[in-house]
């Protein structure tokens, strides 16, 4: 397993948060693998907290398939995933999920022409690329609704996730909410079988591939798309606007989220009614073993957890993406209570309401 290297880093302000998580690996106080999606606001967090309290991170950002590969295989304190595991799958497990922040997935594009967020997308034509149908930006149903945009004749590249990935997960999620033959040929996973482009590993990966690819498009979340100066197009919701992807429109997508109704508050966002939602918002989770061998670490997992939730929110939005309410936090924390040591004993020290 690769530790966090520079190949990792995505911008200058990723590179000193990367290089507090790498650094602090010998002490080893907090291990965590997974999601590629939430490592921008992990690696801020991880700073923040390392100077505040002195624990550090270890997080490895190898993708969503990993950190729940990882976390089973107890090589690490906590798992991260952006695709929510099932009730069944976690009691089959006996983890714990719940979510840890939001954001956006957005379409990248490098197109020569065409200035970021001018561009309009439909969630058909984002299926229709991906399928293999749409070929050319200058094709009659991205010019339909992009009237008097001059259009260039070039091929499109199509630029996908190669790894398992919750990001995925929530794009296809998303793509087969919108087009019925999506959901039929291709379907939702953290890996599909593309019908057409070039696979980049990680969001790293995908994000170099659509920066120096004349005529590309990719999914990338909005971090990516902030810290590296990515062009974007805008994609018609629910309600047949196209919202900018910030964190006004991801929060008006998780504004009327039920977080209790699913176990493990594993609520998905995509697609969500209101003329101010971002189509593609998602949550990113953390899985924990219920019982554990390892409770100080547990312990020390869940205390840099409550400072990220309760005094992290600003660096939070700073990358795009939208910190949970305080009332959510305190459902979270609630259930933190089930993470029990082999003696039977909570290891969360705030249980009866966590830290201030």
């Amino acid at each position: 397993m690769t530790k966090l290297s520079v190949t990792h880093f995505i911008g200058a302000a990723a590179i000193s948060a990367g290089l507090a998580i790498a650094g602090s690996a010998a002490a080893a106080d907090i291990t965590g693998a997974g999601a590629t999606f939430p490592y921008p606001i992990y690696a801020k967090w991880a700073e923040a907290y390392k100077a505040k309290s002195g624990s550090g991170l270890n997080y490895q950002s190898i993708g969503s398939g990993g950190g729940i590969q990882q976390i089973k295989n107890k090589t690490v304190d906590f798992g991260a995933t952006d695709m929510p595991l099932s009730g069944a799958d976690l009691t089959a497990a006996g983890l714990v999920q719940f979510p840890m922040v939001m954001g956006g997935i957005v379409p990248a594009i490098n197109v020569k022409g065409i200035e970021s967020g001018k561009l309009k997308l439909t969630g058909p034509i984002l299926a229709d690329i991906y399928l293999g149908k749409i070929k050319r930006w200058s094709d009659p149903e991205i010019a339909k609704i992009n009237t008097g945009m001059k259009l260039p004749e070039q091929a499109i590249s199509v630029v996908y996730r190669s790894d398992g990935s919750g990001t995925t997960f929530n794009f296809t999620y998303y793509l087969s909410q919108v087009s019925p033959e999506w959901k039929t040929k291709v379907g939702s996973n953290t890996a599909v079988e593309w019908p057409v482009g070039l696979g980049g590993k990680g969001s790293e990966g995908v994000t170099n591939f659509v920066k120096n690819t004349d005529g590309s498009i990719a999914f990338v979340e909005s971090a990516y798309v902030i810290q590296n100066k990515l062009n974007y197009a805008l994609v018609a919701n629910k309600d047949g606007a196209y919202p900018v992807p910030n964190n006004a429109s991801f929060q008006a997508a998780a504004a009327g989220a039920d977080w209790k109704s699913v176990p493990g508050f594993g609520v998905i966002l995509a697609n969500q009614a209101g003329k101010e939602s971002w189509p593609m918002t998602a949550a990113t989770f953390i899985l924990m073993y219920q019982t554990t061998d390892k409770a100080a670490n547990a312990a020390e997992a869940l205390k840099f957890f409550d400072w990220s939730y309760r005094e992290g929110g600003k660096l939070a939005e700073g990358l795009d993406y939208v910190p949970f309410p305080k009332p959510v936090v305190d459902q979270i924390e609630a259930s933190w209570s089930v993470i029990k040591g082999t003696d039977g004993k909570p290891v969360w020290p705030g249980a009866s309401g966590g830290m201030k």
